[in-house]
């Protein structure tokens, strides 16, 4: 068999390609990704209590104008950042989401129906807690969804930590959980933090919905066309007063799922194209004379491009951009706590902090351990194979792990600074404790590599669905 860089000509090419590879193994790892975001958020802290405060809220607040003509919008470096820049994770959150959807865990109801409720649950008990809590005391009811979203990435980049004390299902589990959970996130930011609709440019945004519709009904395999229809899209929906991030959901359900290359043919193409390739080349000719050579070479270039979808595509193109530029850039942005001068006892003593740290804390894993006991309690559902109740725990204890959803609901939810501030303290207090909780209970409770049964079932025997 032919090694891969034995058609290389040159040592270089291939290490270089060998070192691409290792990259790409790096950026891939949802671990690095989240603990790149942790940095930011750190440093964001550091800068916020130093002298250069000052320096980055006037870089923050500088103004920008984004379009031309009608569609142009004007915004500042901070809006660009959380409206624009995070439309792009919200691309890439439709993407992952229109996935599970076609081939992943949410393809089959049946299979995803626990996992999803259990996502119902841990967003509903955290909200009623910061409720309870602020109603109580006189706080402000408005940011009740700020507790209710888990961080899939801080989440899953944690739950790592434990290794093979954790499952293959569980992991499942938590990873469908995680997504139902921003599929809520995403409906209650439509739903209840947006502002008062522009019917004018909510209509323009419907019409762009449907020319979206038009393009992936019509087949249209490159990407290009999506993402101009797309970026209008997103101007629009930023002058209706619907949260412009949304655009970026809507743009990753538009685009194609499938190749418009007929799979089934292509060996049987290549191979001929080999054959073809093999009589047009001419080792007495420089590369540049071989005209047949090279064309065909760029037929199969082109036809090999088409094979990916369009959706996947797209994914490649912007997941690194968004893990390590995109939720970074978020996370120096909104991570900032301007502690000099305010008052800690204020802060620790607010009722908005009491009810975002227990909300995340208690509520998440009430909700999702309570949630999962009782649907398996009624006969509705079972525990998958390979997943028992310590499992559960871990899963629903992590569950607090939140961060990106709930500055960007924080940000959008307080006017006054105060109650941001005191907010964003209980988001990173409540997602620490929450790890340290999840990883102290799995180390505690979970063995290594332990197979584990569901109860119901005999020994040998799975059910066809995951639940």
């Amino acid at each position: 068999m032919t090694r891969p860089g034995a058609i290389f000509d040159e040592p270089a090419v291939v290490r270089r390609l060998e070192r691409r590879g290792s990259l790409a193994r790096v950026t891939g790892n949802g671990t690095v990704a989240a603990a790149v975001m942790v940095g930011a958020a750190l440093l964001a802290l550091l800068v916020a209590n130093s002298p250069l405060y000052e320096g980055v809220e006037h870089v923050l607040a500088l103004p920008l104008s984004v379009g031309a003509g009608r569609l142009s919008v004007s915004l500042t470096v901070e809006q660009f950042v959380n409206d624009f820049l995070m439309a792009v994770f919200f691309l890439l959150v439709g993407i992952e989401l229109k996935y599970e959807m076609t081939v992943g865990q949410l393809r089959r109801p049946r299979q995803a129906a626990l996992p999803m409720l259990a996502a119902v649950g841990g967003v509903a008990v955290p909200a009623l807690i910061y409720l309870a809590v602020n109603v109580a005391s006189g706080g402000e009811p408005q940011g009740w969804a700020v507790p209710i979203a888990t961080d899939i990435a801080f989440a899953l980049g944690v739950v790592s930590l434990l290794g093979r004390r954790v499952s293959p299902e569980t992991k499942v589990f938590f990873q469908t959980l995680a997504i139902a959970d921003d599929i809520l996130a995403i409906v209650v930011i439509a739903l209840f933090y947006g502002q008062t609709p522009d019917l004018a440019w909510c209509a323009a945004s419907l019409a762009l919905v449907a020319v979206l519709a038009a393009l992936n009904r019509a087949r249209v395999y490159s990407v290009g066309p999506y993402v101009a229809v797309g970026l209008v899209l997103w101007a629009c929906m930023f002058n209706s007063g619907v949260h412009a991030t949304l655009a970026g959901v809507i743009l990753a359900f538009a685009l194609p799922s499938r190749s418009d290359v007929r799979l089934s043919e292509l060996g049987g193409w290549l191979g001929e194209r080999a054959r073809d390739l093999d009589d047009t080349y001419d080792d007495a000719h420089h590369v540049l004379g071989q005209h047949d050579f090279t064309e065909g070479a760029w037929r199969v270039e082109r036809v090999m491009h088409h094979v990916t979808p369009p959706l996947q595509r797209m994914e490649r193109y912007v997941s690194v951009a968004v893990n390590f530029c995109v939720l970074p850039l978020f996370a120096f942005v909104n991570a900032e706590l301007h502690l000099v001068g305010a008052s800690l006892p204020s802060v620790l003593t607010s009722p908005v902090a009491h009810g975002v740290f227990l909300g995340a804390v208690v509520g998440k894993p009430a909700g999702i351990i309570g949630m999962t006991a009782l649907l398996v309690r009624l006969g509705f559902a079972r525990l998958p194979r390979g997943m028992d109740w310590p499992q559960v725990v871990t899963v629903g204890l992590m569950g607090g792990v939140g961060f990106t959803m709930s500055i960007l609901i924080t940000g959008l939810a307080f006017a006054d600074p105060a109650n941001a501030i005191a907010a964003k303290c209980a988001i990173l207090l409540g997602s620490l404790a929450s790890a340290l909780l999840g990883t102290l209970f799995g180390r505690l409770f979970l063995k290594p590599g332990k197979s584990v049964r569901a109860k119901g079932y005999p020994r040998g025997k799975r059910p066809r669905n995951g639940v």
